[in-house]
């Protein structure tokens, strides 16, 4: 059903195409026209009070050019970029007054507000309405999002006070169509339609060539759907951002969109009045010459994946690192090894420490093909954008990887920032959410298993739960927690389970003696172990001091056994024999 129609701009079916005046033409871009116009002195919502000549004179250029809605010049003007209330109720006041004097009874007005990124961002949208539905605003544009979830109390807000009101979230997506945060464009879509908004679309980021992609695999016919591309790419050119005005190039692919049965359209960063009009031209001249093409979207079936256990018997997890050179003799020979015990997958750390190893995704992919045992890359955040994350995660599918570790990585230190610089473009959060997007587009045919990581040891758990409890809302469906070694992690691990509906994996690490015991006690935060085990340690060396490590770690899986999906079990040192140790008593006295 389409929503948030009138009379107007109702959609209307012809016998060989629709009318022009059925859809909703918007203008193209203000901010780049003005400053290609009038420079960059000055930011273009700062002309509504400076100079409103200008601004009603761009709003009647884009008028005269076919458009029959235009937006007002206030697409920045939000309480996060202009502090000062009184100054910024005049800047949007003032814009949608000079709108509404340049506009005819048969151009309707937007109040264009853009994204805003602050902590408040919920309370700054519904102030920036407000001062729009004091002043008569009924059509609201909310523009270039990247995610929707801050602007559900404005459009609620919206509707109660305006029922009738028109209202159009669009979303800046890449030209695989996710947003900077990483939510796909289908997935946003629904979402804004379930807030009530009455048309969802894209603008801003993509040239009309992607957003044309993107647009044709949207169900026309489930949304009202609006698409406002960018004139192209832009060149930086003497350190400016351009933009390529090429009229010619962009209305016949504005055609084809609209011929997507889209119900408006119009033109984003680097436009003119002039794409408007050779747009709105070639639309007249070709309309009812090509049916309307409407590529109906399908659900894409994501095949559920499991981390269940064999035969209802615990999982097992374990640990082995990635090389720090070339050198992959001792990895391979370690997943021979921990395959043979008995073990169901092996992990890879991602550069823990932010210390340079080979990448997790190729080393885990080398171990399923020459040890053929599943794996689990570690994918952390520090070293990649969404770019890198993304390739890393398609040549990993390529390579049959079907699960994941997603965690934000640990920061370079302080001493190492003067050659290596922290990314962190995601989160772990972010991260989680990406992935899980990408299995029901990309990955759909085989999705990741996307497991995230808890800390059992954190001073504040309830907070590390409420954590847990947004990452799996995000989409991780499993958790491997740090290692359990105090009674108030096993506590935690239990409270986990009770609270988590899904697995959870006990981390279990073998202490490798007591200088290890003592850093690891003394110089990791959030490992807290018994003084009794380090006092037994004090004076153990070789064997003696492995059968106190190893019994102190049985002693930990006994006691959690009840009920446990799994056990991480964490190589320490390269003391691969330690793990196998552990996963033969798992085996012969657990499962």
């Amino acid at each position: 059903m389409i929503l948030g129609l009138d009379n107007q701009t109702k959609f209307v079916e012809m016998s060989g195409g629709r009318c022009l005046k059925d859809i909703i033409i918007f203008d193209g871009a203000f901010g780049t026209y003005y400053t290609g116009l009038y420079g960059r002195e000055e930011y273009p919502e700062s002309a509504n009070i400076r100079h409103p000549e200008r601004v009603q004179g761009i709003h009647r250029e884009y008028i005269a050019s076919g458009a029959n809605a235009i937006k007002t010049n206030t697409f920045a003007a939000n309480p996060a970029t202009i502090s000062d209330f009184e100054l910024l109720r005049e800047t949007v006041k003032s814009g949608y007054h000079i709108a509404m004097a340049a506009a005819s009874e048969s151009v309707r007005v937007f109040a264009d507000i853009g994204p805003i990124v602050s902590e408040d961002a919920a309370a700054d949208y519904l102030t920036v309405a407000k001062i729009f539905l004091d002043e008569g605003a009924s059509c609201f544009l909310f523009e270039t999002l990247s995610e929707i979830s801050a602007l559900e109390p404005t459009i609620q807000y919206i509707k109660e006070n305006i029922p009738n009101a028109t209202i159009i979230t669009s979303f800046a997506v890449t030209q695989d169509g996710y947003t900077r945060s990483g939510e796909y464009y289908q997935t946003l879509f629904r979402k804004a339609d379930a807030m009530g908004a009455g048309y969802v679309g894209l603008n801003c980021i993509c040239g009309p060539a992607h957003m044309l992609n993107l647009i044709s695999k949207t169900d026309t016919e489930q949304y009202a759907v609006i698409a406002m591309p960018n004139a192209g790419y832009p060149s930086v050119i003497n350190g400016r951002t351009v933009y390529v005005v090429n009229p010619a190039y962009f209305s016949p692919k504005l055609y084809d969109i609209y011929c997507c049965g889209v119900q408006a359209i119009g033109g984003c960063c680097g436009t003119t009045p002039r794409h408007i009009k050779e747009s709105v031209e070639r639309i007249r001249t070709d309309d009812g010459n090509r049916e309307k093409t409407v590529h109906q979207a399908t659900e894409r079936a994501v095949a559920q994946t499991s981390f269940s256990s064999k035969s209802g018997y615990p999982i097992i997890a374990v640990e082995i690192g990635a090389p720090v050179d070339t050198d992959i003799g001792f990895v391979l020979e370690a997943a021979h090894t921990i395959k043979r015990a008995g073990a169901d997958f092996i992990t890879i750390p991602d550069s823990p420490l932010a210390k340079t190893r080979a990448n997790s995704m190729m080393i885990a992919a080398k171990i399923q093909r020459e040890a053929d045992i599943a794996v689990i890359p570690h994918v952390c955040c520090r070293d990649r954008n969404q770019i890198a994350i993304k390739g890393d995660l398609i040549a990993g599918s390529i390579e049959g990887v079907r699960h994941i570790l997603a965690i934000t990585g640990d920061p370079i230190s302080q001493t190492d920032r003067d050659f290596a610089k922290n990314v962190f473009g995601f989160n772990s959060y972010q991260l989680i959410h990406f992935i899980h997007e990408l299995n029901a587009e990309v990955f759909a045919q085989a999705p990741y298993h996307i497991c995230a990581a808890l800390n059992t040891g954190s001073a504040n758990f309830t907070a590390e739960l409420n954590r847990a409890k947004e990452k799996r809302l995000n989409g991780a469906d499993c958790f491997f927690t740090q290692p359990l070694f105090s009674e108030q992690n096993i506590e935690n691990y239990r409270l986990a389970k009770k609270t988590l509906d899904c697995p959870v994996m006990a981390g279990i690490m073998p202490l490798a003696g007591y200088r290890n015991a003592l850093f690891l006690n003394n110089e990791v935060p959030g490992i807290d172990i018994p003084e009794e085990i380090i006092t037994k340690l004090a004076d153990k060396t070789g064997e003696a001091s492995k059968q106190v490590c190893l019994s102190y770690s049985r002693s930990i899986i006994d006691r959690v056994a009840e009920d446990c999906d799994g056990y991480y079990i964490m190589t320490p040192l390269k003391k691969i024999d330690f793990s196998e140790e552990l996963i033969r008593y798992i085996n012969e006295k657990i499962r």
